[in-house]
């Protein structure tokens, strides 16, 4: 907000600079950041080093020159300071700030709302959890990223598809019927058939025999107590009329629905909704995935080896080929999920943001390569990808295991610590970097402690003030005539500043697919806040000056709409009292 005034300012100095000097070109380009010490200025910019050589002038005498034209920019500039080999550090007037504020406070709760993405078609896919078990810690991370990713792209001006995908067709789904049949042989009393690929599992803690009659589990199974659960359901409905049913039938769907309206509860109690739900069986049963393979062959990309159909990725630059169908005539994931991006671009999605765990990003160089082999644009479709989530108590970290299903679900992360908590805690650190989701603190509900409770009871101290300013007979400055001269304080100023930076904060985290920069900033913003409105000596919002209560009771709406916007693109609430 300030940064593009300025440069505007900056924009007509130069113009006026190079037609003085007899030059008919374009002002070029300017770099206008805040410099990385406060004391230099509020903004530096490298306007005096581009121009030099158009001007042959040093870029001191440069800077100097423009330095005394924006003197005249109309209030704009407080004072400038020329540095080093030519930079110019500018410092902004009160008034200027002061301005920006009732801007602010008169945009409410759309202060960071654009049209920069010009409504331009964006899927985002994320989650996209099998439906064989609940939600882990980390399909909840990627569920917050995912989400927030949505939330700051749709802010911004784009249109904004969020999608689900699950892997319905696969080895995991037979593997979680074969579970779930297992597990109700067992309760019967009866032994289970193993499939051809399975194996006894000799580390299994259930006893090695039942009634007389080994109990084999297939290899890899799906231990968790909610198999067995499942399988105790059908035994009641259904006594041991499944005992013949295959594993593939009915223990399977049954299964696969189940869990599958459980990992949608867990969203819905997260805030999120998504627009579409893929299936990757559709592209088995509308022949997508024997097109993709016999695109890939009349490219000469495909070939036959062991018994297996392997993709020639060397061809395309990768370091290694890779299998699309095995031995044993089934696809890796690899070949259904080729077919599924092509047909995400054929839907006309000018970006494709996929969202996956780290455990994925070896897989998508060769799904990017292969859709750009057959004729797609590929620069269009993006990883974003995030690290796992360990989790502490007491200082100590929980030993986790999927495949032993001793892991923590979101479901009981909720319990303990609400989703708001367990929203910003999973959103706060950069995506790609491994987070340690301490229980402790994140149910600890002391808000100076609790960073999530820090920056909502900061927006609710807002209304607390409102509150006490009605029982006074003081009423809230108007929004289109708000007047915030008064505010001259540093700690005012400052926090004014920073509250100005909020639309450059959403537009930037939005383009960098980075959300935690919203909320690191949110907790600046509180940092400064909280304090103030602590310090009821210089700070005291309320008191016999009616101008400077009008400006501060501004000041306050001006944090109410920075935070209420903030903390709704993490999916949190923004609550009144606490």
């Amino acid at each position: 907000m300030m940064k593009e005034r300025l440069r505007e300012a900056l924009d007509g100095c130069v113009r006026e600079l190079l037609a003085e000097a007899g030059f008919a070109v374009e002002a070029p380009p300017l770099q206008v950041e805040p410099p990385r010490q406060a004391d230099h200025g509020d903004f530096a910019c490298n306007a005096a080093l581009v121009l030099t050589k158009t001007l042959r002038r040093p870029p001191r005498e440069i800077a100097e020159q423009l330095a005394a034209r924006l003197g005249d920019a109309g209030g704009l500039v407080a004072r400038t300071t020329v540095a080093g080999p030519g930079f110019l550090n500018v410092w902004l007037s009160n008034e200027c700030w002061q301005r920006g504020l009732a801007d602010l406070v008169r945009a409410g709760d759309r202060v960071a709302t654009s049209r920069s993405g010009g409504g331009a078609r964006v899927q985002v896919e994320f989650v996209s959890a099998n439906p064989t078990g609940p939600l882990t810690l980390g399909h909840g991370r990627q569920a917050v990223i995912g989400d927030c990713i949505a939330r700051l792209l749709q802010v911004v001006g784009h249109d904004v598809t969020r999608e689900y995908y699950f892997n319905d067709g696969g080895r995991q789904m037979r593997v979680l019927g074969e579970s779930v049949k297992a597990r109700y042989l067992e309760q019967l009393g009866r032994a289970a058939a193993p499939p051809a690929d399975a194996l006894a599992d000799a580390e299994l803690p259930w006893p090695e025999s039942l009634g007389g009659l080994p109990v084999v589990f297939p290899r890899d199974g799906y231990q968790g107590e909610y198999i067995s659960e499942m399988a105790a359901d059908l035994r009641e409905q259904h006594g041991d009329g499944l005992a013949d049913e295959p594993a593939a039938g009915r223990f399977r769907e049954v299964a696969q629905q189940r869990i599958f309206r459980e990992i949608e509860a867990t969203l819905v109690a997260l805030g999120i909704r998504f627009d579409v739900y893929t299936n990757e069986k559709t592209f088995y049963e509308d022949g997508s995935i024997d097109r993709v393979l016999a695109d890939l062959r009349a490219k000469d990309l495909v070939y036959d080896a062991d018994g297996a159909v392997w993709l020639r990725a060397t061809s395309l630059g990768l370091e290694r080929d890779r299998v699309l169908v095995k031995s044993s005539g089934e696809p890796t994931y690899l070949l259904p999920d080729i077919a599924y991006h092509r047909e995400k671009l054929r839907r006309g999605f000018e970006r494709v943001i996929d969202v996956q765990g780290a455990d994925h990003i070896e897989q998508f160089p060769f799904v990017r390569a292969a859709i750009g082999a057959l004729g797609c644009d590929a620069a269009r479709i993006e990883l974003v990808m995030h690290q796992f989530v360990t989790l502490t108590r007491g200082g100590q970290q929980v030993k986790q295991s999927t495949r032993r299903a001793t892991y923590v679900t979101v479901d009981e992360l909720l319990e303990e610590v609400g989703a708001d908590v367990f929203r910003f805690f999973m959103v706060q650190r950069k995506a790609d970097g491994q987070l340690d989701f301490d229980v402790d603190l994140a149910k600890d509900r002391d808000w100076k402690k609790n960073p999530a409770f820090y920056v909502q009871y900061a927006h609710a101290r807002t209304h607390g003030i409102e509150r006490k300013a009605v029982e006074q007979g003081v009423a809230m400055p108007a929004t289109d005539a708000f007047d915030a001269s008064a505010l001259v304080l540093p700690a005012e100023i400052a926090l004014i500043k920073k509250l100005l930076e909020f639309p450059e904060v959403v537009e930037a985290a939005a383009a960098a697919r980075e959300p935690h920069h919203v909320a690191y900033y949110l907790r600046e913003v509180a940092g400064l806040w909280n304090p103030y409105v602590q310090d009821g000596v210089h700070h005291r919002v309320l008191s016999d000056d009616a101008a400077l209560t009008r400006a501060r009771l501004g000041l306050a709406l001006g944090v109410r709409g920075v935070l209420a916007q903030g903390l709704g693109l993490l999916g949190l609430s923004a609550p009144e009292r606490m």
